[in-house]
């Protein structure tokens, strides 16, 4: 009998021996591509994480030993899976036009057309080409917004939130910032009107009720030390019954006869009169500035259907304080956003076109009749990828604008309803996930135990059919 120190290797050692080495599983087709793609220092590693992979379960007596092709292939399905971005295009079909979790508003042509230049070269951002010096990149929107809004001067930060931080810092650091109970607002992620208040270095003095505020407790409410009289439009909700506000007008007037800046936080705010559309009125930046207001904050990426900014407008002595304070270069947008906003205020010059080249006013005034050839178009198509296991038919749909925009107002539209043939909920939430799965993932809405996808957003019908024909085994989810 052998003595144990002469033994030959183990059964459980001698795969681990065949493993390949790095060198040769790179100079596999596999490796090769992935050095093309991701570089060597990249590629390397995934090749030993591959290879660490296969050695535990070798140890764990689980499969055999790996070729080097075996090995390559899962460094580069490992390295392509980490280069896939993961801010992906989606198609939103939920119904929801101004998506927060989607990104709000898509982008007009023109302002894709002005980002991507921005991006290629130069430009001018903070440098004036008439005088040969330093310049200010407000400049570049400041006559625009003014035309649009009647304000006689205006600036910009990266969204409103932080708009209506700037300007209560700026003018009511330290002071009472007067606003009614009701229109203590919360946004989206738990982002409340006090708190951005207080961080702002304001004091908070409420007035009125939940429900009633009057005149007369504004005018208590001022005292010598009183900051600004804050007003906030509750555009992401209604409170109806027993109720009463002061009007911006009257408030305004309240506000100069104490000579208190008064603040009109207008939230989503809209430069066209959406009435002419066809939709509910919605008050605009202009009405706003017109009834009095000092100054009015608006943002950039929900009814204007621009990127995400926010805007202050209003009297050239206080947009000038805000510019000063020291706060606003941390809020500044960049020279990416700013040539997008431009080019979308430049279509709000030319109103009878708007609706066609501004993608937001293009989904919120889609016709039903519109959306129903679609649904008829696509409804055959995706009954033939989906199989019998489900059934899918054109359905009624109502649409939200989104966004805190108009909560009350919904579009009457028409989609898709997507319902498993013997009525399993379960079998549409699996259809529902792979969905999500797809090179570009269609998000839908579950209603009724029918995967409900609502074609008011949907222009692009080819792409979309495009991504859900790649489907596949849709008949093994119910």
């Amino acid at each position: 009998m052998s003595s144990p120190a002469s033994s030959p290797l183990s059964a459980s050692a001698l795969p681990l021996r065949h493993l390949p080495s790095v060198d040769t599983v790179l100079k596999e087709e596999a490796g090769r591509a992935a050095l093309d793609r991701h570089g060597r220092q990249a590629t390397t590693a995934a090749v030993r994480y591959a290879l660490d992979e296969r050695r535990a379960a070798l140890r764990a007596g689980a499969g055999g030993p790996a070729t080097p092709l075996e090995i390559a292939a899962a460094a580069l399905a490992r390295l392509d899976a980490a280069a896939t971005p993961s801010l992906k295009p989606v198609f939103n079909l939920t119904g929801t036009v101004l998506h927060t979790n989607l990104g709000r508003a898509i982008f007009a042509e023109d302002a894709v057309a002005a980002a991507t230049r921005a991006m290629r070269s130069a430009v001018a951002l903070e440098y004036d080409l008439d005088g040969g010096k330093r310049g200010e990149r407000d400049d570049h929107v400041r006559d625009l917004i003014c035309e649009l809004t009647g304000a006689e001067d205006a600036t910009l930060v990266n969204n409103n939130a932080a708009a209506v931080l700037l300007v209560l810092n700026t003018l009511s650091q330290g002071k009472p910032a007067v606003v009614s109970r009701g229109e203590l607002i919360e946004i989206g992620g738990a982002f409340r009107m006090p708190e951005i208040m207080r961080r702002a270095g304001a004091e908070l003095d409420e007035v009125g009720t939940t429900n009633r505020t009057h005149a007369r407790d504004y005018r208590e409410a001022i005292r010598p030390e009183t900051g600004v009289i804050l007003k906030v439009h509750t555009s992401n909700y209604r409170i109806e019954g027993f109720t009463k506000e002061v009007p911006p007008r009257e408030l305004a007037e309240i506000a100069h006869a104490a000579h208190v800046p008064l603040v009109n936080d207008l939230g989503s705010g809209t430069l066209a009169d959406l009435s002419r559309y066809g939709l509910v009125h919605e008050p605009t930046v202009r009405e706003a500035v017109a009834e009095g207001a000092d100054l009015v904050t608006f943002s950039g990426d929900k009814l204007l259907g621009g990127p995400q900014a926010g805007f202050i407008v209003g009297r050239r002595d206080l947009v000038a304080k805000v510019n000063k304070n020291p706060m606003k270069r941390a809020l500044r947008v960049d020279k990416v956003r700013l040539a997008a906003i431009e080019a979308t205020l430049r279509l709000y010059r030319d109103p009878d076109r708007l609706a066609d080249r501004l993608p937001t006013l293009r989904f919120l005034t889609r016709r039903p009749d519109d959306m129903a050839a679609q649904a008829a178009r696509l409804a055959p198509v995706l009954q033939r990828v989906f199989g019998p296991a489900f059934v899918v038919g054109p359905t009624p749909c109502r649409s939200q604008i989104g966004s805190g925009a108009l909560p009350l107002e919904t579009l009457s539209g028409i989609g898709l309803a997507i319902r498993a043939r013997d009525g399993s909920g379960g079998a549409v939430a699996r259809l529902a996930d792979a969905l999500r799965r797809l090179p570009v993932p269609v998000i839908g809405r579950i209603d009724d135990q029918a995967l409900v996808l609502d074609l008011r957003c949907l222009d692009d019908e080819a792409a979309f059919l495009a991504s859900v024909t790649t489907l596949e085994g849709a008949h093994e989810l119910a």
